[in-house]
Order: structure tokens, then C-alpha cells, then sequence
């Protein structure tokens, strides 16, 4: 476990920081290729983070993206299904090949896939959102990542980013969410755990 106690939220530079040198300490597994899995429920703060981790790699020198799997959920039912299966096969296995990925990216507004989004291959991949470190992630990832939220926070900043009409939505992803976190034991897996205030989590 990381003692990450940064200042200023979730994804404060301290914590970014500390999380950056313990990932560019560890050798790459998934090709030539360190993953990172920033997971949590939705509206904690993973986002946040992963932009604040990916910079802090890259002010190093390090070339880093970031994947949100907010892309690549076929809609609010999207958190199972053909997520994981479609990730690997366009992104994860071409990268662990030293190869570019590319993968199809959600439409939130049109309900359906649209463009294609190129991902070149970087030093470090910042995979992010709700299922990213879920077990099938373990043999490939450096480092798990764990960011967590008061429901009701969560709650709270899902319906001021997707108005209150999504209600229902939310509160039927928050279930499902809650479900998949218990049996892939996410927190309990985690390297490092964040609050909702950056501090670390036990």
C-alpha cells in the first residue's frame, strides 16, 4: 500500500507524484507497456486522478495516455458484457505486441459506437473508470489504483455533469457497480487507495 496524502482532492500532485515513481519503478508487463488501472465507483474522482498521474509521468519525460472506459461502455450496461473483451482486443493485445491500438468510441448522446480514437504506443497507459482493474487486468497491470466517494457526493456530481434526467441511470449504475466491486474485490486488491479528499484510504 501507497501512503499517498496529497493536498487539494482526489487527485492532488502529491499523491500523483508518489504514484508516478512507484510506476516507472516497476518493469513493464504488458509488452513493452507499464498499465495502470485507476478503478472506484463512478463520480469519486478517477478521472481527476488519472489526468493528475499522467501529467506528473509526463513533466518526467515519460510519454503516458489516458483511456477512459467511459469510451468504451456500450452505454449504462455497458460496465460487463463485451467491455473487457473488445479493450483487449483492440487495445491491449496490439499494445502488448509494441503495436498502436485503436478502439471505437461510445456515443453517450446517439446511443451507438462512432468514431475510431488511434491510442500510438506509450511508455505508460492510464486505463481508467469503473471495472478497470478488475482481476483479467492483474497479469498485465503495474499498479492498481483505488479512488473512493460518499454515495451521495457521487451522486451528486454524476447528476451536475449529466443532469437530473439521468437519476435512474445512476442509481441503477451505482448497484451494478457495487456488485462488480464485490466479487472482483476491487478495493481489497488495490496497491493504492484514495479518499475522496486525496488522502489515503484503509
Amino acid at each position: 500500500m501507497v501512503d499517498a496524502q496529497p493536498a487539494g482532492g482526489a487527485g492532488g500532485g502529491d499523491a500523483a507524484a508518489l504514484v508516478a515513481a512507484r510506476v516507472l519503478s516497476a518493469r513493464p508487463r504488458l509488452g513493452p507497456v507499464r498499465l495502470v488501472c485507476v478503478d472506484g465507483p463512478a463520480g469519486s474522482g478517477k478521472s481527476t486522478f488519472a489526468r493528475a498521474l499522467a501529467e506528473a509521468l509526463r513533466s518526467q519525460g515519460t510519454p503516458a495516455a489516458v483511456i477512459g472506459l467511459d469510451d468504451l461502455y456500450e452505454g449504462w450496461s455497458g460496465l460487463s458484457g463485451s467491455l473487457w473483451p473488445r479493450l483487449g482486443a483492440q487495445v491491449l493485445e496490439p499494445l502488448r505486441r509494441g503495436r498502436p491500438g485503436r478502439f471505437q468510441r461510445y456515443d453517450w448522446a446517439a446511443e451507438g459506437f462512432a468514431e475510431w480514437v488511434d491510442v500510438p504506443v506509450p511508455a505508460v497507459l492510464v486505463l481508467e473508470g469503473c471495472g478497470s482493474a478488475r482481476r483479467a487486468a492483474d497479469p498485465d497491470a503495474v499498479l492498481r489504483v483505488w479512488v473512493e466517494a460518499p454515495a451521495g457526493l457521487r451522486l451528486s456530481r454524476g447528476l451536475e455533469r449529466d443532469g437530473v434526467g439521468m437519476r435512474e441511470h445512476w442509481v441503477e449504475w451505482m448497484a451494478e457497480e457495487a456488485e462488480h466491486f464485490a466479487q472482483e474485490r476491487t478495493r481489497e486488491r488495490a496497491d493504492v487507495r484514495l479518499d475522496a479528499y486525496g488522502k489515503m484510504s484503509t
